[in-house]
């Protein structure tokens, strides 16, 4: 009876991680940690190089493509309108449109199509830098309609509103952390993913001040001893929330020690094997033991690291950290204690934006002049592959079914072959 016990949690274990593994229902993928568990993946490509096809874009966007099953769904800036598409993903060809709004603006790099969708294999959910967030069928049939903007005030963002909301358990959680242009508080909003309805607003105050109020960052999903917490890093600190009030169950500050008045934050919280890393602008990123309660700035720091990204995302795999930055260096440190992996080696010379992606034991960061370097994962340095689009890139890589998706600003493309 055992062993038959045993044999049953393997099988439906390998079918839960099948179906994870098939589909990238968010702009981190199937865990939200810019983790996929497939294997065999391409290493090499270029604009004409193991590319099965390519689709044309209008303009640029940070926004990551999300795939389920037979469809692709994509945030999009053409002109002033902003749209959803659903392509289809074996021809790379769209199926449908689907207005999301007007007024779309270019600010800095982004402009309003930031925000990646989700979707939960039914029903998709796509939000744009306006503040209007929708839900739709798989067929494109609206469902329902928020302005987040009308309903609790304009974003007072220095650089636009990008964060992408985060899908889990029927409930949308979307941050609006803000303060440079507006006097309004910052707060959580919990969405019933169904109904559209506010379920709970969590105001979250912090003493931040100018531009460090301001956070670009997508909510992290913390899975520890049996309960989920949801983590925002942003205005110095870092905190968690409980996903049925939104109350605020623990707070580290010291993500801007030195008081900096623009220490803005983008790059996201990461929640792994009991940790939550949280970045800032470059330093200090803080390693924090789940777990806590209250102020726990002191009590549940595992380690600071002093040469973290500010704008993509790190990733880890519970024993070692992935620290690409901005300018295309790399550190690696030990998941758990901070210790120095190695550091301070190059990659292709560039801006880095978009986030990595840790898959078949390999790294995937891409750089904003469409250079994806591919590197062996683990405690050396190995470059395994330079990849050249030659095409601007904000987007991070997807993955599904054997094949990487990779956006730039003129197109879709779907590397790889097929493997269902």
């Amino acid at each position: 009876m055992v062993d038959g016990m045993k044999a049953l949690f393997f099988a439906c274990f390998a079918i839960t991680l099948a179906a994870s593994a098939a589909n990238w229902p968010q702009w981190r993928g199937p865990d939200g940690n810019g983790i996929s568990p497939e294997k065999g993946l391409p290493v090499s490509w270029g604009p004409e190089e193991n590319v099965k096809w390519k689709l044309a874009m209008p303009s640029r966007s940070g926004a990551t493509p999300i795939l389920w099953g037979e469809w692709i769904f994509l945030n999009v800036a053409d002109g002033e309108a902003l749209e959803l598409w659903a392509v289809d993903r074996t021809k790379g060809e769209v199926k449908w449109k689907a207005s999301l709004a007007g007024g779309n603006y270019k600010i800095n790099k982004q402009n309003m199509s930031s925000p990646s969708p989700v979707t939960d294999g039914r029903t998709l959910w796509a939000l744009t830098g306006t503040g209007i967030l929708k839900a739709f069928d798989f067929q494109g049939k609206e469902l329902w309609t928020r302005d987040i903007q009308k309903d609790y005030g304009k974003f007072g963002l220095n650089w636009g509103f990008a964060s992408s909301p985060l899908l889990d358990a029927g409930a949308l959680y979307i941050p609006v952390l803000h303060g440079m242009k507006t006097d309004d508080p910052s707060y959580l909003l919990k969405i019933d993913a169904k109904s559209g309805k506010t379920i709970w607003r969590q105001e979250r105050p912090t003493e931040a001040r100018h531009e460090s109020p301001d956070a670009y960052i997508t909510p992290a999903l913390l899975r520890h001893n049996g309960k989920k917490e949801i983590v925002l890093n942003g205005a110095d600190c870092v905190t968690g929330h409980d996903p049925a009030t939104g109350k605020e169950l623990w707070r580290a500050n010291g993500l801007n020690p030195d008081n900096i008045a623009a220490n803005r934050i983008i790059a996201s919280s990461v929640a792994f094997d009991g940790m939550i890393y949280a970045p800032t602008r470059v330093k200090p990123l803080l390693a924090l033991r789940a777990g806590g309660s209250g102020d726990i700035t002191e009590s549940h720091l595992a380690f600071k690291v002093m040469n973290g990204p500010d704008v993509p995302t790190p990733v880890t795999d519970g024993k070692y950290l992935y620290l690409p930055n901005d300018r295309g260096i790399v550190w690696v440190v030990n998941a758990k204690t901070g210790e120095e992996i190695y550091g301070a080696k190059r990659i292709a010379p560039a801006i880095y934006s978009s986030s990595p992606v840790l898959a078949d034991g390999k790294l995937y960061v891409t750089n904003e002049e469409g250079t994806t370097t591919v590197l062996k994962a683990g405690p050396e340095f190995e470059v395994l592959a330079e990849n050249k689009l030659g095409e601007y890139t904000l987007s991070s890589p997807a993955i599904s079914e054997g094949q990487i998706f990779m956006r730039t600003e003129k197109f879709l493309y779907c590397i790889g072959e097929r493997r269902k």
